[in-house]
C-alpha cells in the first residue's frame, strides 16, 4: 500500500529526509567520498522515569532501505530547488542501498547508549537513511517501550489499544497500533491495524450510539441483539451506577433469548469506586460473569492503581499510549562511528559518543538480565550474548520479515527477565550497562586527540 499510511512504501519516500542530508550527500560526491563508513542508531537518556526500551520498528526500517530510490517526481522537485548539480542529480537517480544493517530483533529490551541499529554501506547512502531511521525506530521504540510499561502494570488482566482517534497522524495510529500490540496489547481498535498485522481486533459502542435512542435499555438491547457473541455495554452516559442496573435489566431480558452480555465498559469518573459498586450490583443480580472494562484517559499508572484496588477485568489505553504520553520523544540520534579513515568519535560537551563499530552482549543469571557490556563488534573474550543480529547485506534483507507474533514473544520473554529494580514505573533505576575497556580505551585515546574529552557513562 503507497501514500501517508505507510511512507515506506511510498514512491516518494527518499524525499521523507531533511534537506543537509543530500546537501551532505551532494558535498560528498564533490569530494569523491564514496568510502565506506558505519552509522549506529540509538537513544541517550531514556527520561525521568524509564528503565529500558523495547526495540521495535526494524520491519519498516528495512523496507525502507531496500527500497531507496529518487524516482521522476522526487528528482524533478530536487531540480526545480536549483541547489544540486546535474551530475548529482544524475547520481541519485541511480542510487540504491548496497550495505549491510545489523540490529536488535523487534521486542528485545534495550538501555540507553546502546545501538538498536547499525547500518555500514558507501557513506552516501547511509548518510541519507538517518531521518527515517531516526524517526521509524525512534517512533516505534518509543511506543513500544509506553506499551511495555502497561502491560507490566496490567498484570494479568488485559489491555488494548484504543489510540486511533489521538495519534499524530494515520501512519502514528497505525504504527502505534503494531508496536502496542509488540509489547502486550491484547487486541487494538484500529481495523487498518487488524488487516495489515494480523493484530485482533475489538470495539465496544460510543456514547453517540446510546444517545440516538430514546432510553439506554433500547440501546444496550438492539446492540447485543445484533452482536449477540460479545456485546460490551457503555454504561457511563448518563449515570454510571443507573447505567448498570440498566444493564442488567437488559441482561436479564437477553438471556431468556439466549444472549449473554459479555461486558460492561466505564469510561469517565472515580473507576475504582465506580468498579465495585458495578460489580456489587452485576453479581447480586447474578451476573458474575460479566466483566468489566475501563477506558478514558488511563496509562500505565492509573491501570497499576485500579489493576490492583478495583474488580476491573480489562483496560483500554489511548492517547496516553499513542502519543507517548509523559514522554512523548525519544532522544534517539544516528552517529557516525567509523568511516574508511578508522574510528570516529564526538567529543562535544553532553553529546560525545563511543567510537568503533560496536555489539552489546548480555548476560543473564537465573533468568534475569544481569548486565549488559558494550564493546567493539570484533572485541575477543566478551562474556555473554550478542544482541545485534545481521539483517541486511548487499542491500537486501537476509530473511523473510519475522513474523510479528516473533517480536511479541521476544518482549514477553524479555519483560520477564527484568529484574524487579527495573520493572519499576515510578522508581528510577540504574541501567546495568558497561562500557568494555578496549573500548574505553579506544575512546580515550580518540578524546585526547580532539579535547575536550568523552564523557563515558
Amino acid at each position: 500500500m503507497s501514500g501517508p499510511l505507510h511512507p515506506a512504501d511510498a514512491a516518494s519516500a527518499a524525499l521523507l529526509t531533511d534537506l543537509y542530508e543530500l546537501t551532505m550527500a551532494a558535498a560528498y560526491m564533490a569530494d569523491g567520498n564514496h568510502g565506506r563508513a558505519t552509522f549506529e542508531l540509538w537513544v541517550r537518556d531514556l527520561g525521568e522515569h524509564r528503565n529500558f526500551l523495547v526495540a521495535a520498528g526494524l520491519d519498516d526500517a528495512l523496507r525502507y532501505l531496500e527500497g531507496l530510490r529518487f524516482e521522476g517526481e522526487a528528482l524533478a522537485y530536487l531540480r526545480s530547488l536549483g541547489r544540486f548539480s546535474a551530475e548529482a542529480l544524475e547520481f541519485l537517480a541511480g542510487l540504491r542501498f548496497t550495505g549491510e544493517v545489523w540490529a536488535m530483533p523487534e521486542g528485545t529490551i534495550a538501555f540507553a547508549g546502546e545501538p538498536l541499529l547499525r547500518v555500514t554501506a558507501p557513506i552516501i547512502e547511509a548518510q541519507l537513511a538517518e531521518t527515517f531511521l531516526i524517526n521509524t525506530v525512534g517512533f516505534h521504540t518509543l511506543i513500544a517501550s509506553k506499551a511495555a510499561r502497561v502491560t507490566l502494570a496490567a498484570g494479568e488482566k488485559d489491555w488494548v489499544d484504543f489510540g486511533a482517534r489521538r495519534a499524530h497522524g494515520a501512519d502514528a495510529a497505525l504504527g502505534a497500533a503494531r508496536s502496542a500490540w509488540l509489547a502486550g496489547a491484547a487486541a487494538t481498535s484500529l481495523v487498518l491495524a487488524g488487516h495489515r498485522f494480523g493484530i485482533p481486533v475489538t470495539g465496544t459502542m460510543a456514547h453517540s450510539y446510546v444517545l440516538s435512542h430514546p432510553s439506554e435499555s433500547e440501546a444496550f438491547l438492539a446492540f447485543a441483539r445484533t452482536f449477540p457473541e460479545d456485546a460490551v455495554l457503555l454504561i457511563d452516559t448518563f449515570d454510571t451506577v443507573a447505567g448498570a442496573r440498566v444493564a442488567v435489566a437488559a441482561a436479564r431480558e437477553l438471556a431468556a433469548e439466549g444472549i449473554r452480555v459479555a461486558g460492561v465498559r466505564l469510561d469517565s469518573g472515580d473507576m475504582a469506586m465506580l468498579a465495585r459498586e458495578v460489580r456489587r450490583i452485576l453479581d447480586e443480580a447474578g451476573f458474575p460473569d460479566i466483566r468489566i472494562l475501563a477506558s478514558g484517559g488511563l496509562d500505565e499508572h492509573s491501570v497499576a492503581a485500579l489493576a490492583a484496588a478495583a474488580p476491573i477485568d480489562g483496560f483500554g489505553v489511548g492517547t496516553r499510549l499513542a502519543t507517548g504520553g509523559d514522554e512523548p520523544s525519544l532522544d534517539a540520534v544516528y552517529k557516525l562511528v567509523q568511516d574508511a579513515s578508522g574510528p570516529r568519535m564526538k567529543t562535544s560537551t553532553g553529546k560525545a559518543t563511543l567510537p568503533g563499530v560496536k555489539q552489546v552482549h548480555r548476560i543473564e543469571e537465573h533468568g534475569k538480565v544481569f548486565g549488559d557490556t558494550i564493546a567493539l563488534a570484533d572485541e575477543a573474550g566478551v562474556a555473554g550474548w550478542p544482541l545485534l543480529r545481521q539483517a541486511m547485506a548487499g542491500g537486501r534483507r537476509l530473511d523473510p520479515p519475522e513474523p510479528l507474533t516473533a517480536g511479541r514473544e521476544r518482549c514477553r520473554a524479555g519483560l520477564a527477565s527484568l529484574p524487579e529494580p527495573l520493572r519499576s514505573l515510578e522508581v528510577k533505576a540504574e541501567a546495568p550497562v558497561r562500557v568494555s575497556d578496549e573500548l574505553r580505551a579506544l575512546a580515550r585515546r580518540l578524546g585526547e586527540a580532539h579535547p575536550p574529552a568523552a564523557e563515558l557513562h
